[in-house]
């Protein structure tokens, strides 16, 4: 079994992995920027952030999403949940 960012820190696995269970993974569908996606691809590192592979919903482009701070740093304090 391969992991979910190859060749990265155990950091950067763990945050891969923990951006995965909230839901942006493989099948998923998300709803970012205002727009629907289907999620294509496994979270990955890129250019010091995670991001997935998608597919848009309205026009079918296929293109990398990087992922907001905002969901970054609540997959960094896992122990710390929205009311």
């Amino acid at each position: 079994m391969t992991s979910p960012c190859p060749d990265e820190s155990p950091s950067a696995v763990e945050l891969c992995t923990n951006v995965k269970r909230m839901g942006y993974a493989v099948s998923s569908r998300v709803r970012l920027y205002g727009e629907d996606f289907e999620v294509l691809s496994d979270p990955f590192p890129d250019a010091g952030g995670v991001a997935v592979r998608v597919k848009a919903k309205k026009d079918s482009r296929i293109c990398v999403l990087r992922l907001p701070a905002t969901i970054l740093q609540r997959v960094k304090r896992p122990n710390t949940q929205a009311a």
